[in-house]
């Protein structure tokens, strides 16, 4: 028993920092400009059909084609923000009418994408997929590990891009203090264009991850939306600290509840913590 305790620990820690790679984007964005981007995952979607698809079309492996991803995501989350986004502001409240916006274009994402491939799920195949490292009697996916390294290096990059640059610490001045942040002369709509940019990277890094670990189809981003909450709830909006930290914890209750319980009563006890945590503590273990 002991053993499977300790599997599950560890490849709930690997996906942990998974979660927390998706979810640093998403805290950002809530935490920069009030935006609730719930369409954050059905992006992440899309990066993971686009890694299939250079796959199966190009057979470039997923953490490559990310090199590729990247970039377009971040002009893609520019282009969402100009194009769609920077009306919002003119709105009474920000983050109700984000909310209310974003699940519109959740919803067109997905049907197109169900459109256009089709809701059958999908799984990518490389030549490291079902492969282990033992250590003891514990199998460690060297999927997932690889997978935990590239999410944790995602965290550590945008951790070092707040605290250690200049347009960092003007992301950084702009959530904490807009109005002084403009006084001393930071262009709140370049920081927020920037940080949009940012989300998006996440959100592909997260999504092509993701889909590398299990299989994935248009409507699954529903499933990642949940996580993705529980993790910034529980680390705070607005902390990349709270979302690695956050990411971990939720991989961690995820992988010991799958011991104990079936595997289709993961959701409730994803939503009973999330309630539970908006009533005890709803603005984080660490707070901005």
């Amino acid at each position: 028993m002991w053993q499977l305790v300790l599997q599950s620990l560890i490849f709930g820690i690997l996906m942990g920092g998974i979660y927390a790679s998706l979810g640093v984007g998403f805290t950002l964005t809530w935490g920069v400009t009030k935006i609730l981007n719930i369409s954050h995952c059905t992006f992440a979607v899309l990066a993971a059909y686009m890694a299939y698809w250079l796959l199966v079309l190009v057979g470039v492996d997923p953490l490559i084609s990310l090199a590729i991803i990247a970039p377009t995501f971040f002009a893609i989350g520019l282009a969402v923000y100009i194009g769609l986004m920077r009306s919002l502001f003119k709105a009474e409240d920000i983050t109700m009418a984000s909310m209310v916006f974003t699940v519109g274009l959740a919803t067109v994402l997905e049907n197109l994408m169900l459109y256009t491939w089709s809701p059958d799920p999908r799984v990518m195949i490389t030549p490291y997929t079902g492969r282990s490292i033992f250590l003891g009697g514990v199998a460690v996916p060297i999927t997932a590990l690889t997978c935990f390294l590239v999410s944790i290096g995602t965290v550590l990059g945008v951790y070092l891009f707040l605290h250690k640059t200049y347009v960092g610490k003007a992301v950084r001045a702009t959530w904490q203090n807009p109005e002084l942040a403009s006084l001393y002369g930071i262009d709140k709509e370049k920081v927020t264009m920037i940080t949009f940019g940012l989300a998006m990277v996440s959100a592909g890094v997260g999504g092509v991850c993701l889909a590398l670990i299990s299989s994935f189809y248009p409507s699954i981003h529903n499933i990642w939306t949940i996580h993705l909450f529980l993790v910034v709830i529980i680390g705070g909006v607005g902390s990349v600290i709270g979302a690695a930290v956050g990411g971990i914890i939720v991989g961690l209750l995820n992988a010991l509840c799958g011991i104990f319980i079936p595997y289709s009563w993961l959701p409730v006890v994803s939503f009973s913590t999330l309630i539970v945590l908006l009533l005890v503590r709803p603005r984080g273990l660490f707070r901005t």
